[in-house]
């Protein structure tokens, strides 16, 4: 991957992660609790929710391979008791993350093809190289963090759906083991002769551009 392709991959998966993070902790305050807020995850700093493996190690293995970039942050943190949908409210709180990268996919994506169509920038504008990587990295990381393995936003759902006792073992295992699975998997599907995420990822990257023409 070319430097500046490189770097504005980088720009693009921290503006998007911050958004995310920034939309788990909005949710959470706006349905009672400030907890996130207190402890400054109220912010769309990236700094303030820098994971070691999720923003720098994972992310850098999609640079390095030309794997799509994709990673997470550290949890959000919030009190399921102070919400007000206590039986939804911590899906709620984790669904805000993927709804703001796929919100965001789509008013990058239609920018791009403002600045394509009606400016008629070239491809090799730097505004247009942001701006494709923006709709990329959103799009990407919306889906990802819909797989249900912890730390990912997907588990929230599946805790929600798999309520019933028979199944707390398996969440619990999960919740402890989910970030050393994820990445496992991550790796063998980097190392594997066909990428399943990653075609995965190419369908949607398609989807995603399909819907403006582009």
């Amino acid at each position: 991957m070319p430097f500046a392709e490189a770097l504005l991959s980088i720009a693009a998966f921290l503006i998007a992660l911050s958004v995310h993070e920034f939309c788990h902790a909005l949710a959470g305050y706006l349905m009672g609790d400030g907890t996130a807020k207190r402890l400054g995850r109220l912010t769309l700093n990236p700094l303030a929710h820098l994971d070691p493996i999720g923003t720098v190690l994972v992310p850098l293995i999609g640079l390095l391979s030309g794997f799509p970039v994709i990673g997470w942050a550290k949890p959000v943190p919030f009190n399921p008791y102070n919400l007000r949908f206590h039986r939804w409210g911590a899906t709620l709180v984790a669904m805000a993350g993927p709804a703001s990268n796929f919100v965001s996919g789509l008013i990058f994506l239609f920018l791009l093809k403002f600045v394509l169509v009606v400016l008629a920038l070239p491809l090799s504008n730097l505004l247009v190289m942001l701006l494709t990587q923006l709709v990329i990295v959103n799009a990407v990381l919306g889906v990802f963090n819909l797989i249900p393995v912890p730390p990912l936003d997907g588990a929230a759902l599946m805790e929600a759906l798999l309520a019933a006792p028979k199944y707390h073992n398996i969440l619990r295992f999960l919740e402890t083991r989910g970030p050393t699975i994820l990445f496992i998997l991550i790796i063998l599907d980097w190392l594997s002769p066909v990428s399943i995420i990653g075609s995965v990822f190419t369908a949607i990257i398609r989807g995603y551009f399909s819907l403006a023409g582009l």
